[in-house]
């Protein structure tokens, strides 16, 4: 339930941010101020998580905390702090882009540090990423149907805002 409110502060965060991309005058000034307090809460809710979670799942602890992966996650509250603060100067500032693109990084190292921590699990703490795929030839199947597809969606996409 409390990654549920995290999302939620997630997603009113990269709203905000992309309505200072797409909005100027009042509104703009509005999402600017409004941004800044959604960060804060989004990066209290972050800390709760991950305090939380290797205090009740051991496995995720031992990934954490053991050698070498403890060299390994060490810089992520640093570089989450860092992505925090620019985060924040640049909503108090003049840019219409950057503000969204910091929100975007903040959330590729949530994102990151959550699937580095549940590797190779798709369920935790049973079923695995090799278990929960299908056959082989499903796979194969499925592949070239996304090769043949994603890019007439790209196209489609590429147009409809041209």
């Amino acid at each position: 339930m409390f990654t549920g409110f995290a999302l939620l502060f997630a997603y009113a965060v990269l709203g905000a941010t992309w309505l200072i991309i797409k909005t100027e005058g009042v509104l703009q000034d509005r999402m600017r101020t409004l941004a800044k307090p959604l960060v804060w809460a989004m990066l209290a809710v972050m800390d709760v998580l991950s305090v939380w979670t290797p205090l009740q799942h051991a496995a995720i602890a031992a990934r954490w905390f053991t050698l070498p992966n403890l060299l390994y996650f060490a810089p992520v509250p640093t570089l989450v702090l860092l992505v925090v603060w620019r985060l924040l100067k640049e909503v108090t500032g003049d840019g219409h882009v950057s503000p969204f693109v910091w929100t975007l990084r903040l959330l590729f190292l949530s994102d990151t540090g959550l699937g580095l921590s549940l590797w190779p699990y798709v369920i935790p703490p049973n079923i695995s990423i090799w278990q929960a795929a299908g056959p082989d030839q499903s796979l194969g199947f499925a592949l070239v149907g996304a090769l043949l597809i994603i890019p007439c969606i790209l196209l489609s996409t590429a147009w409809g805002y041209w």
